[in-house]
């Protein structure tokens, strides 16, 4: 294990100790509009899931609804409830990305967030982190990062150190157009106290709004484990496109090494069965973009029970002794996103309770 003494602050990995889950509940002033009963079923099933397991804090412009829809249906874990503005319900990538100093305390990053490189508005979102720190949600050392564009889907830490990252995505010119890759790595190690990054040149999720997100395509899990989207377990499934931005991606974890040298161990996760939209569009369902809490996978299932269930089994195999809850992430998709995407963990250090 790398020694973090060094470090001023760490990001921890996500399968270290959780205080709380933030979400955003889906409303009419959303994308999800059209069809939110159906995606509020998700939301509901979500969050019973991660209230078994930690707190759970609800934005939302009003969130009178949310409390209406899950009375009687949460765990042991409080539910909070913050009524603030919101254009979508991705926390992930404009939720407050925590570090941990080296006396413990925590670090509350607010990175800039421009929806994916402007494809869509998102100044509501952007603001959300701020405007929990000002309510008193969140507590530790606030540091403002807007100048910077950083999604928290868009980087996958082991905690001691090593970030993984996509080219595709950190590199998009949308996003930090003045910036060098030497410039971004710079300002990744200072801000999020890592010495060593795993850069991914090649791979995506079809219908993937991000630019080749890492939570879609790459996990870390202990042991220097990475656990990755694999190929169909269909013979009969005909998807060459996809397939081939998957070996590209695999051959380069492949050739990944630790921060000592070392080759890590990959668990391949089925690919679910192509999934289209009602204008016939691919959807990125992936088993890859799971959240890890509590010892506990909440994973997303696609009403596929093979693949689900073997993608459960693989789980098991990259974090044995865990907890496996499934969720059913059919209506996420229809968005662009899945379970991993629509959460951000917070360390119990940040939590005012």
């Amino acid at each position: 294990m790398t020694n973090n003494s060094h470090r001023p602050v760490r990001l921890p990995a996500e399968w270290e100790p959780q205080g709380a889950v933030l979400i955003a509940w889906p409303h009419n002033g959303t994308d999800w509009a059209y069809m939110l009963p159906e995606v509020e079923k998700c939301y509901i099933e979500m969050t019973g899931a991660i209230s078994r397991h930690a707190t759970v804090i609800i934005a939302a412009p009003d969130t009178s609804r949310a409390r209406m829809l899950l009375d009687g249906k949460t765990g042991p874990n409080p539910v909070l409830f913050f009524d603030t503005p919101t254009n979508d319900t991705w926390t992930r990538d404009y939720g407050v990305i925590t570090t941990i100093d080296s006396k413990g305390h925590p670090v509350l990053n607010d990175f800039g967030f421009n929806a994916w490189g402007g494809k869509f508005e998102s100044a509501l979102d952007n603001g959300v982190t701020g405007r929990m720190v000002t309510a008193g949600l969140l507590r530790g050392k606030y540091i403002d990062h807007n100048n910077f564009i950083l999604e928290g889907g868009s980087i996958e830490s082991d905690g001691q150190g090593t970030l993984m990252v996509t080219d595709e995505c950190l590199l998009t010119p949308t996003r930090n157009p003045s910036m060098s890759r030497a410039d971004i790595e710079a300002y990744l190690k200072k801000s999020l106290g890592v010495d060593h990054i795993l850069w991914i040149a090649h791979g995506g999720i079809i219908g993937d709004d991000t630019d080749g997100h890492i939570d879609t395509l790459a996990r870390f899990a202990p042991d220097d484990v990475i656990v990755v989207a694999g190929r169909h377990t269909d013979p009969d499934i005909d998807d060459p496109d996809q397939q081939h931005m998957l070996e590209e991606m695999l051959a380069d974890v492949k050739a990944l090494r630790t921060a000592d040298g070392r080759p890590y161990t990959i668990i391949e996760l089925p690919m679910p069965d192509p999934i289209y939209d009602e204008d016939g569009s691919r959807l990125p369902a992936t088993y890859a973009n799971y959240l890890i809490l509590n010892n506990t996978i909440i994973m997303p299932t696609y009403g596929q029970p093979r693949n689900d269930a073997l993608a459960a089994g693989m789980m098991l195999i990259a974090y044995p002794g865990y907890e496996i809850e499934r969720v059913d992430c059919r209506a996420l998709i229809r968005q662009h996103g899945s379970l991993h995407c629509a959460t951000m963990q917070l360390p119990h250090q940040v939590l005012p309770i």
